[in-house]
């Protein structure tokens, strides 16, 4: 059998699913979006059911997203 065929979407939901989270140029870069089709995608997913969220570093960087497991959005 064949591996599946991967989605951008999958993509960034692995993205996501990292302890590091995503930056949304690390979305840009492994999907080839541009940054307004990125946020489009995080809003899709969030319309979907999915608990995303932004996260502001304390030092200089990125800000990143993340993906809340539902162990964690129950709490």
């Amino acid at each position: 059998m064949s591996k599946p065929k991967q989605t951008k979407m999958g993509r960034v939901m692995a993205l996501l699913q990292r302890p590091e989270g995503a930056s949304l140029a690390a979305i840009c870069k492994a999907t080839g979006w541009q940054a307004h089709s990125a946020r489009a995608a995080l809003s899709t997913l969030r319309k979907k059911g999915n608990a995303i969220e932004r996260r502001w570093p304390e030092t200089d960087g990125p800000t990143t997203y993340h993906l809340v497991a539902d162990r964690e959005r129950q709490a």
